[in-house]
């Protein structure tokens, strides 16, 4: 599948273009589409008010099935493409295996949507994040649980580089109250087997459950979990796709925790979150307002604003030592703050529920 953002007003000729790698089909379908509509809302607007000094922003879509190999050979074929820089990839396997291609082709790689440090450490000149770690999230998620008295915590991961950066945040998290999981039970990258994980996990009855996965695969398991006798809670670090997961589990979403790195989307309370709804009303409202859909307009808002600090005549490099100014950069209720010696530029997190009819609480 391969998409761009309309430019309305400006020569496509002229454009700068991106490249975005993201599921858009099988199992993790939904963050990759969300997060392209969001980059897309921004874009869009972007350009109809002119773009950068009259240049419009193109934003290529591949899908890669949140498949590491072909994110890999969708990553050479922008490269090949000599596209301008690379924003919004969706998921650590994936964005790790693209990594190596961005160091040697010295190409800009902005917001993708994962936590894992293994993007963040050892810090690369050319890769940039908007959101908070699995580390920050998973920090949070044990704080909320043992401060409640809950210290027999369980992990459910997919058995890939994602999951384990989520397990590596939960021991982080754990060992300095000497603490250590009751169990883990894992689950393959697009799959939705959790008989396994199941086995492992519910006779030892934790407390609650820490969940580092996508969607399908975390709905099967509280499903099986909950047909099994389990009566604990769930919590989800944010990747798992807050509203894929309510569609997913309708009314058995009631009660589930999930982690967030952006401002609640559903809310006028923030300047970002008003400055979003706008943005999804002007675009016909077909896609409602979620998290992983703000996280691609956010990532898009603060790219732009790089582009629009180096000028009409942008160069890489220059986008990044213009990336690097944005310090303390307030988007209204949300600040990203980069600097040459850290490009991690939020950590952000919050506590949300999900409610029976699919809405989401704080």
């Amino acid at each position: 599948m391969a998409s761009a953002v309309g430019l309305p007003a400006l020569a496509q000729e002229r454009a700068l273009v991106l490249g975005q790698s993201a599921a858009t089909t099988g199992a993790a379908a939904q963050l990759g589409i969300q997060m392209h509509h969001g980059v897309k809302l921004y874009f869009d607007q972007f350009n109809a008010l002119g773009g950068v000094g009259g240049r419009a922003v193109e934003v290529k879509l591949l899908d890669d099935g949140y498949e590491p190999d072909r994110c890999k050979a969708n990553t050479e074929q922008f490269i090949k493409d000599e596209v301008f820089a690379l924003i919004g990839y969706v998921g650590t396997p994936t964005s790790l295996a693209a990594l190596p291609l961005i160091t040697q082709a010295r190409i800009p790689f902005f917001g993708p949507f994962s936590g894992a440090q293994a993007l963040r450490e050892p810090l690369s000149r050319w890769v940039f994040h908007v959101r908070a770690s699995y580390y920050d999230e998973t920090a949070l998620i044990v704080r909320q649980l043992t401060h409640l008295g809950l210290n027999r915590i369980a992990v459910f991961r997919q058995n890939d580089s994602y999951g384990q950066a989520g397990l590596d945040g939960v021991l982080r998290a754990l060992t300095p109250l000497k603490l250590s999981p009751e169990a883990v039970g894992t689950v393959e990258r697009n799959s939705v087997d959790v008989a396994k994980a199941v086995a492992a996990i519910v006779p030892k009855q934790p407390n609650a459950v820490v969940q580092i996965s996508a969607y399908k695969s975390c709905t099967a398991f509280i499903r099986e979990a909950r047909k099994a006798g389990y009566g604990g809670t769930f919590y989800n670090v944010s990747f798992v796709g807050t509203q894929a997961l309510a569609d997913e589990l309708g009314p058995e979403a009631r009660g589930i925790m999930i982690s967030q790195v952006m401002p609640m989307p559903f809310s006028t309370t923030t300047g970002i979150a008003r400055e979003y709804l706008d943005a999804v009303k002007r675009g016909g409202g077909s896609n409602p307002p979620n998290y992983s859909s703000m996280e691609g307009y956010v990532a898009a808002r603060v790219f732009a604003e790089g582009l629009r600090r180096a000028g009409r005549s942008v160069t890489r490099e220059s986008l990044v030592a213009a990336l690097e100014s944005l310090q303390r950069f307030d988007l209204g209720g949300f600040t990203v703050d980069f600097n040459p010696r850290d490009h991690t530029g939020s950590n952000y997190v919050d506590l949300t529920m999900l409610t029976g009819d699919g809405k989401v609480r704080r």
